[in-house]
């Protein structure tokens, strides 16, 4: 049985720092990394796809709506031009950068509010796949499990990968609890791995009033900004190795892309 565990990292700008990315890359296989819209400049993309290339974890960009302020978690109106125009902006520089490390960009996994509205509103996700395969079809999508970005991403021929997330609790339909509401994160790295077990073991998202929506699992996400998210990835990645499952990279996982 082989999984892949990602975090979202490279989420500094300038002199600012968030999470302690060089201890998430020493326990992760995947690595999602702003790419300018919500965090992320050319100095920070640099040294975060350094140490992700050393360590053999896969590179994956993390575009967004062109947010700092917002740290990317407003949604924004933009044509479906714009939309498409910031994408392939955003992966088309960290593919740049990855070049001067002689490494390569595997993945693409939108980031906050443009991911969640991808999630429900198919022309947005049609919209994201299109941009991505336009870039290079060769890249792995890696989207929310049971969302409308997984049916565009497949109708767009491109590998698709499904992804959970650890520390984020689920509504009855398959989405993420707004975290303006007080029960949005799961807390503490024993809740965050028995919620992925007992979603792993179900094949299914589990949703706060036990709702289980069917679903392939492929990946599990640790958000890189959370408290305490070296201590929730280290649990995980063992727990995850003690109940059977081997630790695959998103090329690996998708069949070698």
């Amino acid at each position: 049985m082989r999984v892949n565990l990602n975090a979202d990292l490279g989420e500094g700008f300038g002199p600012w720092t968030m999470g302690d990315d060089a201890a998430m890359l020493g326990i992760v296989a995947s690595a999602n990394i702003a790419c300018g819209g919500h965090a992320g400049d050319p100095d920070v993309m640099r040294r975060t796809l350094r140490l992700a290339h050393e360590r053999g974890v896969s590179i994956g960009a993390h575009p967004s709506y062109p947010d700092l302020q917002g740290f990317g978690r407003r949604a924004m109106a933009l044509t479906t031009t714009e939309l498409e125009n910031q994408i392939a902006a955003q992966v088309g520089v960290l593919t740049a950068i990855a070049a001067l490390e002689a490494a390569r960009v595997t993945h693409v996994k939108p980031h906050g509010a443009l991911n969640n509205l991808a999630c429900v509103d198919r022309k947005v996700a049609d919209t994201v796949c299109a941009a991505v395969r336009a870039v290079d079809p060769a890249l792995i999508l890696l989207a929310p499990a049971a969302s409308q970005l997984v049916v565009a991403g497949r109708a767009a021929g491109l590998a698709v990968v499904e992804e959970i997330f650890a520390d984020r609790a689920y509504l009855p339909d398959g989405q993420l609890v707004p975290r303006s509401r007080p029960d949005a994160m799961i807390h503490g790295a024993d809740a965050c791995l028995a919620h992925v077990l007992a979603m792993l073991d179900a094949g299914a998202l589990i949703a706060t009033d036990g709702t289980r929506i069917p679903t392939p699992i492929g990946s599990i996400c640790v958000h890189g900004d959370s408290p305490g998210a070296v201590a929730v990835a280290r649990s995980l990645s063992d727990g995850l190795q003690a109940a059977g499952f081997c630790l695959a990279t998103l090329p690996e996982l998708a069949g070698g892309q």
